[in-house]
């Protein structure tokens, strides 16, 4: 009986404890990790994480312009309404038109900013030279709308070089 009460006990004076415990724990816990950084690499592996075909080395990286695809539109507010008045039989009859114009060239957009007195000056004429009567009709405001486009196209040609002018838009057209 006093034999079954000893515990067993190692050079150190430790009681009940031994080695391989301590190795066993490690193995457990490198074999873990060990587990984990597999599943994460091929997780990322699946996903197409390491795909060698999109890594280029620098002199064979080239940049490809996509000209399929057309620019942006840019839309230029001509502010602010044309006003233009129309005698008619013996009345006072007005036009109002809020007007934009639709390019993609940036460089056409900075030249209606540049030249908007000279297209202000020339769509009024535009405006005011108009039968009141036809622009009543749909087919009176298109016309409309062809000649004021051909107007801007004509003074952009002349001042940039270009045909960038691609529409005008009468946002508000307003007849009294």
């Amino acid at each position: 009986m006093a034999q079954e009460n000893e515990q067993l006990t190692n050079d150190d004076g430790e009681i009940g404890k031994t080695g391989g415990s301590k190795l066993t724990l490690i193995a457990i816990v490198l074999a873990t990790l060990l587990a984990i950084a597999a599943s994460i690499g091929g997780t990322l592996y699946l996903l197409g994480f390491f795909d060698v075909d999109e890594v280029l080395s620098d002199e064979d990286q080239t940049v490809e312009v996509d000209n399929t695809r057309p620019r942006p539109a840019m839309y230029f507010p001509i502010k602010p309404a044309f006003t233009v008045n129309f005698p008619t039989r013996g009345r006072q009859r007005y036009l109002q038109v809020d007007v934009a114009v639709l390019t993609r060239d940036p460089e056409v957009f900075n030249a209606l900013q540049t030249h908007l007195p000279l297209v202000k000056n020339r769509l009024i004429m535009l405006f005011g030279g108009e039968v009141y009567d036809e622009l009543q009709t749909d087919e009176g405001k298109e016309l409309l709308r062809q000649k004021a486009l051909e107007v801007l196209q004509e003074i952009i040609k002349q001042e940039v070089g270009v045909n960038g002018v691609e529409e005008i838009l009468f946002t508000n057209f307003v007849m009294q």
